[in-house]
């Protein structure tokens, strides 16, 4: 499902999601229904200070495993968006290039991709740290310390590796675990302080 500006719908209708992403199933008048395998929720979201958006619920934000911020294309990347939709819309000739069985496999072989118990170490790390520091008032909570370690375990199949390493987890403390901690009163913003923070923490060899 894809939730276009997700942060324009009013809180009741953004917390109606969080049984489907968390179970996957909804519930209609006290009747649950599960969800088609696979299912995923990716959602655009607006910058706060546009009007008429909603702050997500932090028990939602958790739920999303990865926030990337896109931020403006490059000068040769928008030119190419202007000559991509010269004579029609690129979204009339979309086709798929995985089906819904294809999807199920590679979820099945991410969770064949070894994490050594150095690695699981660092991850755990690098969240006891985010609990410690006064630049983040609320740190990494374990549902994010497995998130973490389930996206690393992505990049590094994505990467042909069957193995996690280090840098794996490094590169996506930012995009996993921004979204669920929350800055501290005078502390800067909390990608920045995760950023940081993953620098002090000994990665093993």
């Amino acid at each position: 499902m894809l939730a276009d500006e997700i942060n324009r719908t009013n809180p009741r209708t953004q917390s109606s999601l969080l049984e489907a992403m968390s179970e996957p199933a909804v519930s209609v008048d006290g009747d649950t229904h599960a969800l088609p395998r696979p299912f995923l929720v990716l959602a655009t979201q607006n910058p706060h200070e546009f009007e008429g958006t909603y702050p997500l619920p932090e028990s939602q934000l958790d739920r999303f495993l990865l926030r990337i911020r896109i931020g403006y294309p490059s000068p040769a990347q928008e030119r190419e968006v202007l000559r991509a939709q010269a004579a029609r819309h690129p979204l009339e000739g979309l086709r798929p290039v995985v089906t819904g069985a294809d999807v199920l496999r590679l979820q099945e072989a991410t969770r064949q991709v070894r994490v050594d118990d150095a690695v699981l170490d660092y991850v755990v790390a690098i969240a006891q740290r985010s609990r410690d520091v006064p630049e983040l008032a609320v740190g990494v909570s374990p549902r994010g310390s497995l998130c973490l370690r389930r996206a690393s375990q992505a990049l590094a199949l994505v990467r042909g590796r069957d193995h996690v390493v280090p840098d794996d987890v490094k590169e996506l403390v930012v995009p996993v675990l921004a979204h669920r901690v929350v800055a501290g009163r005078g502390g800067g913003a909390a990608a920045d302080v995760l950023a940081e923070l993953v620098q002090g923490v000994p990665a093993p060899v």
